[in-house]
């Protein structure tokens, strides 16, 4: 049974009531609906708590269950109790780490608008992140990069999302901007991340209501990665 995704509808959920409905062979913790977000995209896995009873289980991170894609399977600790199937349980994030990420995943968004070019990888952390660019030309600032990115912050522009079709983005491939990471396909719709008036893109990961609540973001470096690829480096502030 497919697990319901609750951050999807609501990235600012910090807890659920669940049902726990099984252990998975390398000891992940299965539940029917959550608030932990599953690793993919370049975001990490949520960390944070299952409580049980009085029994607080410490999650180390969460990923998606390698036989069914559907299943979000929590990953305990080490030395961790394991709940019995059938358990009320109770699911709570360490939100301040998912806060930063949230944070981060949407200025790279921005990123992505700054420097409109082909995104070849990328990745996600606790208030730092990077996208990796095809850029035919270096030639980048980061004054000027960070000055820009700031901007679109400071518009503080709604961030919202909406579904379409497989078929509908296949007909429009100029949303995906990544090169390495495909959205998601296979299930009928694609999920899309819209910050009103200054983009729109496929992803599948969490993102903050507005734009100002990134704050104040930097462009911290600037590498080359072979003859075309350049990556850009960005941390709050």
């Amino acid at each position: 049974m497919p697990t319901e995704l609750l951050f999807r509808a609501d990235a600012y959920g910090r807890e659920c009531s669940a049902t726990v409905i099984g252990v998975n062979e390398r000891g992940g913790i299965v539940l029917d609906r959550t608030v932990f977000y599953a690793q993919g995209g370049g975001q990490p896995g949520d960390k944070g708590v299952i409580e049980v009873g009085m029994q607080p289980i410490a999650i180390a991170t969460t990923v998606y269950d390698q036989a069914d894609k559907g299943v979000v399977v929590h990953v305990p600790a080490e030395g961790q109790a394991l709940p019995p199937p059938g358990s009320a349980a109770t699911a709570k994030l360490d939100w301040e780490t998912r806060f930063k990420r949230m944070r981060i995943h949407t200025a790279l968004h921005l990123l992505s608008c700054v420097l409109p070019f082909p995104v070849t990888g990328g990745a996600i952390g606790d208030g730092e992140g990077r996208l990796d660019f095809d850029i035919p030309d270096a030639g980048l600032d980061k004054e000027q990069l960070t000055a820009k990115l700031q901007a679109l912050v400071d518009r503080d522009a709604k961030v919202g999302q909406r579904w379409i079709t497989d078929e509908e983005l296949t007909a429009n491939p100029g949303l995906v901007k990544t090169m390495s990471v495909k959205p998601p396909m296979g299930s009928g719709k694609v999920r899309l991340v819209e910050i009103e008036g200054i983009d729109l893109q496929p992803c599948g990961g969490t993102h903050v209501g507005r734009t100002g609540e990134i704050g104040t973001v930097r462009v911290t470096a600037i590498e080359k990665k072979g003859k075309q690829n350049r990556r850009v480096r960005i941390g709050l502030v």
